[in-house]
């Protein structure tokens, strides 16, 4: 990895590599484990920008610096620190810039690469869902534990994940935050192809000096691209089909959290994955979870431009609720991880008033 760690020397937050054929989009944060700041987003926006108004860049690949992740999401400490000093406007307006560009990725019209090594998170799992090819090592780390901190799994993630994943794992993975190591990554759906993270300086060299010669549309360029890199590709995905019909039985399509809970614990099979999630549970903002799977039911047969306007609303809902604040303090800024949740019981929630 001796080109992400001379990569990490410069002080650009994104760094542009204009090649013949391509673009690579290098994030460069890696002390944040690139988490996507506004400077960033623009920064982004900016290249593509670029890459669809130069008729010679045929296709995009995004990857990270350092050997922690891709991109760990966005700026959580900078949306908190908005909140807390009232400037509630200026985290609108970061978060609708973030998810504005995960939009136009998912349309964008060239090919879309991305090479999720590390932790993939938040809009890190955003950019890669956007994409057309998504790439995974065995230290991919993917997951979605918003909740954790009193927000809830965003960047399209409650609509997206219905066309990704098998039955129940929407919620899966949106309510426990359920972590995907590696080759669990591609066979719940969220990556493409597995490569040893050994080969990765052999396969951006090769992508980032590939000849032209992809065909004009953006689905036929994708297979092609798909079929040159063929070689990298590991087959070693296991199944779990044990696993996927107890999540189907136990998630799919519910809209009680207390019901889901109550069924569980009259589980007789998959015991400790059942006491996983209860323990998941246990850590997590009751208001979040609860506005999560809310989220889940609306947003499962949606267009993605409707997904990300509800994940607006839901975004102003919870960055004014008390959870959000104190989760941020107890899990990133104090760490005692002792979060007062405000309430502290699912059954204490009640109806959220937000119009999805």
């Amino acid at each position: 990895m001796g080109e992400f760690a001379m990569i990490t020397q410069s002080h650009t937050l994104v760094l542009p590599h204009r090649k013949a054929h391509m673009m690579s989009i290098v994030l460069n944060r890696p002390r944040a484990i690139n988490s996507l700041n506004i400077e960033m987003i623009r920064t982004i926006g900016s290249v593509l920008d670029e890459v669809q108004n130069t008729q010679r860049y045929r296709y995009v690949l995004f990857y990270g610096a350092g050997d922690k992740g891709f991109c760990a999401g966005g700026d959580i400490r900078a949306l908190a620190r908005s909140i807390q000093e009232q400037a509630s406007l200026r985290a609108d307006l970061i978060l609708k810039e973030e998810y504005d560009l995960l939009l136009r990725i998912h349309h964008f019209p060239k090919p879309v690469i991305v090479l999720a090594d590390g932790i993939t998170m938040g809009a890190g799992l955003g950019v890669a869902a956007a994409a057309d090819l998504v790439v995974a090592t065995e230290n991919t780390r993917m997951a979605m534990p918003e909740t954790r901190i009193g927000f809830f799994p965003d960047v399209g993630a409650t609509g997206w994940m219905f066309a990704k994943c098998p039955p129940g794992y929407p919620e899966y993975l949106g309510l426990t935050g359920y972590e995907m190591i590696g080759a669990e990554a591609v066979r719940v759906g969220l990556a493409d192809y597995l490569i040893d993270a050994s080969r990765l300086p052999e396969l951006i060299e090769i992508l980032e000096t590939c000849p032209d010669g992809l065909p004009e549309t953006k689905n036929q360029a994708v297979r092609k691209l798909i079929r040159f890199l063929v070689p990298f590709f590991k087959n070693e995905i296991t199944v779990r089909t044990e696993m996927d019909d107890w999540v189907a039985t136990y998630f799919a399509g519910r809209s009680d959290i207390s019901r889901i809970i109550a069924s569980l614990k009259e589980c007789s099979i998959q015991i400790s994955l059942c006491e996983q999630v209860f323990q998941r549970l246990s850590e997590r903002s009751p208001t979040s979870v609860v506005l999560t799977l809310m989220l889940l039911r609306q947003n499962e047969h949606r267009p993605i431009e409707k997904v990300f306007q509800a994940d607006l609303r839901a975004a102003r809902f919870i960055l004014n609720h008390s959870d959000f604040v104190e989760g941020v303090r107890a899990r990133l800024i104090e760490k005692d991880n002792k979060p007062r949740w405000q309430p502290m019981t699912f059954e204490a929630v009640g109806p959220l008033n937000l119009k999805l």
